[in-house]
């Protein structure tokens, strides 16, 4: 179009176009799609301040003599810790986890680590992934926390049945924080579709408390899944509130910009937003 009054009119209207779907892009974030829920019961949440100091305590390199416990401890037995793996056993795969024998709640946790910002290996799970890559149940979910879960459930499928035979009353739970959380709410769908590998356990009897979770599976996935899948997300945190339009802007914001990131690994990598939560959990400032 011939310019008017010296404007380009087509050629504005189409910048502003362009500049409205970006904002709205940049401003739009997962919490607009849960606004209307309704509020977690006392006895839902119950739960979660116990599972998010047993995911802390992961962290700990010496679980009898631990560094970094919140105020008032773990609350945590390290004989009932059944098994721990590092970096070293996972080869990469997944972020380190361990399962841990609840007596006194009669509950077997596998509780999964969140991303570690000095680990390469966690970052090329993280952004293993394409919309619309990976069919799962009927819906969509995250490539590389799916190839993760399934490493998981691989390695302990055989020590979890064993453990479910031998307790009969006990609950299972898969908990996990961050890229964790990914990892264990992927891992609890493969468990209910291969419930015959560990040895029949009734899906009454699973449960999932993913903290601070990377957005891993497609919405009809999530309600189907959300009487046994639980998401605790900490007001506005970035990860869980960070929808899948913006992967690319953020693989660029990782990847490109290595200086910045460098800089950061000085920080206790993963830690950080569940730390924060703990706190406020326990009342603390």
């Amino acid at each position: 179009m011939s310019i008017v009054c010296g404007l380009p009119i087509l050629e504005c209207v189409y910048c502003l176009a362009c500049a409205r779907w970006v904002w709205q892009k940049c401003l739009y974030t997962a919490g607009h799609e849960s606004e209307n829920w309704g509020l977690a019961t006392a006895e839902e949440f119950e739960n979660v301040p116990r599972l998010c100091r047993l995911i802390l305590f992961g962290y700990e390199e010496d679980i009898c003599n631990p560094l970094w416990a919140p105020p008032g401890g773990y609350g945590i037995n390290p004989d009932w810790v059944f098994l721990r793996k590092d970096y070293e056993d996972t080869l990469g795969r997944v972020t380190p986890y361990m399962i841990y024998l609840d007596h006194d709640n009669a509950d077997i946790i596998l509780a999964v680590r969140g991303l570690n910002l000095a680990k390469e290996s966690d970052y090329a799970v993280l952004l293993d992934n394409k919309l619309g890559q990976t069919k799962f149940g009927g819906g969509y979910v995250h490539n590389g926390l799916l190839k993760a879960a399934e490493w998981v459930f691989d390695a302990e499928c055989e020590v979890l049945r064993e453990l479910v035979e031998r307790n009969p009353n006990y609950s299972l739970t898969f908990t996990g924080h961050s890229l964790g959380a990914g990892v264990v709410a992927l891992l609890t769908l493969v468990v209910v579709q291969n419930l015959g590998k560990l040895g029949n356990i009734e899906r009454k009897r699973i449960r999932c408390y993913a903290v601070a979770p990377a957005r891993c599976m497609s919405l009809n996935l999530a309600v189907r899944y959300a009487d046994i899948i639980s998401s605790v997300v900490l007001q506005d945190d970035f990860l869980p509130r960070t929808t899948t339009a913006l992967e690319d802007v953020f693989k660029s914001l990782i990847w490109i910009h290595v200086p910045w990131r460098r800089r950061c690994l000085k920080i206790q990598g993963g830690s950080m937003h569940l730390v924060a939560s703990i706190t406020l959990l326990s009342g603390g400032p």
